[in-house]
């Protein structure tokens, strides 16, 4: 392990991964990136339903999402590495007055950020997923563009591009302290020693709150437990396709996965922490909305399922860029459940930060010292 580097990034997930390469091709490629776990992507990145959308509520959000789906389509040129990359669409279904009202404000916001986004009734919704039952659903919207792409691929493939341009992957070591003395970074010690360093990246997902304290910085990430389950052995109508179908009232979302259907929904009860464990009698509740969308859910069978975390910002939008009070100290955290899907745009924003270019992207709603003047605005897309 390098003893001096430019850039130390601690965390191995998408976000740690796109940094590394986007720093590499920008000539800073004397960077280490410092990885707990044995594997890359073992976190947050590989416990995600991989879904990747541009209908969000924030501005800032879609204009992520315009970057990082382009990015995606074009990947292998990009980056060198071929990924599954499915664009069957999003399809949200609304079920009462409110949530209606809110989408179509939404949608005139992202149409007018140039995304086909379309207005669709219940019998719309049943043509593109069949299998799905629109009872009680008043409208719909859908983009074509939204899809499913594989997180442990494209994080390995910023990863490998980033290593074959000069930048050191660590794993399995753990990052103990942070020296900032004065007030700016001089140094990272690991488990395996110490690297002198002037800039160091939080990549650190939901742990991104931990390695701000360890530099004596305040990164307000929470981490907040999310399941996924697989379901299996069908004997009525599923989609055909990949589309991604999310009921926006009740949170409950699935999509194809193989020949199973994955599927999943937020409980608004769950408190924050860190246990990662299937919690099996919370099942019984998402089954009771799951059947009313897709009935083939009532008599499958589940094959497996796991959980993961939302690293959550008190708005709902990640923190990117400088973090006030610890000079060196960069943010990349708090993305609230759609991390993965704006990594590639947001790893090469920071890239640009750090270096001193301009991002040609306004960061301000993204500010990480945005929480001293009060909660305003976020992101009303969490899923």
């Amino acid at each position: 392990m390098r003893s001096t580097a430019d850039v130390v990034i601690v965390g191995g997930g998408c976000m740690g991964a796109s940094v590394a390469f986007h720093l590499a091709t920008r000539g800073v490629r004397n960077v280490v990136l410092v990885e707990r776990e044995a594997m890359l992507g073992t976190g947050s990145t590989g416990r995600n339903a991989g879904g990747v959308r541009h209908q969000f509520s924030n501005e800032a959000n879609i204009r992520l999402s315009i970057e990082s789906i382009g990015v995606l389509e074009r990947f292998e040129q990009e980056v060198g590495t071929a990924v599954d990359f499915h664009q069957d669409g999003y399809l949200f279904l609304l079920s009462s007055p409110e949530s209606v009202e809110a989408f179509r404000r939404n949608v005139a916001l992202q149409r007018s950020c140039g995304i086909d986004v379309q207005w669709l009734g219940p019998d719309d919704a049943v043509r593109l997923a069949p299998g799905l039952d629109a009872r009680g659903v008043t409208g719909a919207t859908f983009c074509g563009r939204d899809g499913i792409a594989d997180p442990n691929g494209v994080t390995m493939g910023f990863a490998k591009a980033a290593q074959a341009r000069g930048v050191e992957i660590v794993r399995e070591t753990e990052v103990v302290a942070i020296d900032a003395p004065g007030g700016r970074v001089a140094a990272v010690r690991t488990s395996r020693g110490p690297i002198a360093t002037a800039i160091v990246v939080n990549a650190a997902g939901p742990h991104a709150n931990a390695i701000g304290r360890l530099a004596g910085a305040d990164v307000p990430v929470a981490p907040y437990r999310r399941h996924i389950f697989i379901a299996q052995d069908f004997t009525r109508p599923v989609p055909p396709n990949r589309i991604m179908v999310i009921d926006f009232d009740t949170t409950f979302y699935f999509h194809r996965e193989g020949g199973g259907v994955l599927f999943g929904m937020g409980d608004p009860e769950e408190p924050a922490g860190f246990d990662t464990t299937v919690r099996w009698d919370f099942l019984p509740e998402v089954i009771e909305v799951a059947i009313r969308r897709l009935p083939a859910l009532e008599d499958a069978s589940i094959s497996h399922a796991w959980a993961g975390l939302y690293e959550m910002s008190p708005d709902a939008n990640p923190l990117i860029g400088p973090v006030p009070g610890v000079e060196g100290f960069f943010a990349i955290n708090g993305f609230s459940g759609h991390g993965f899907q704006h990594s590639p745009a947001a790893g090469r924003i920071l890239a640009d930060l750090i270096t001193g270019r301009d991002p040609q992207f306004d960061v301000t709603p993204f500010a990480p010292g945005r929480f001293a003047a009060g909660v305003s605005g976020g992101e009303h897309y969490v899923v």
